[in-house]
């Protein structure tokens, strides 16, 4: 049986960098800083935040807010299954660990953070604090 793995595509140009991306991908494994990708938008009274979990059951997601952050953790468990009952699978790639990305949450009303999960994106919607405008008063000089 001849051996399928992905194929990465060759340039004519050769990336420098190739050899030791694919050195810290073998050694710390796929995980980073790029474990999922997030989008901040400013709607003017809240901020909206997206957060790419595709794969991700409702119940592997966890949103904690705590001393003025909030963390977004994500876990999902391997099926570590080479082949299926009938040995057809010869190739199979699926993460799996425990992901977590934080933000500050400055300037946010945090009790009145929601969250909603559809077609992978984790939404929250952040409305911002109400911004108190210190008191201008004039003391009197004795």
């Amino acid at each position: 049986m001849f051996d399928i793995t992905p194929y990465e595509m060759r340039s004519m140009y050769r990336n420098p960098f190739r050899e030791m991306e694919k050195l810290e991908k073998e050694f710390f494994g796929r995980g980073g800083a790029n474990d999922f990708c997030t989008d901040i938008k400013d709607n003017g009274d809240s901020y909206l935040l997206e957060a790419d979990l595709p794969g991700f059951k409702k119940e592997d997601i966890h949103v904690d807010i705590q001393n003025g952050y909030l963390t977004i953790s994500a876990e999902r468990h391997s099926e570590d299954e080479k082949k299926d009952s009938k040995g057809n699978v010869i190739h199979s790639e699926r993460s799996f660990g425990s992901f977590s990305r934080s933000f500050n949450l400055s300037g946010i009303d945090e009790d009145k953070i929601t969250a909603s999960y559809k077609d992978g994106v984790l939404a929250l919607t952040m409305p911002k604090a109400n911004q108190t405008v210190p008191e201008t008063r004039r003391l009197e000089i004795q």
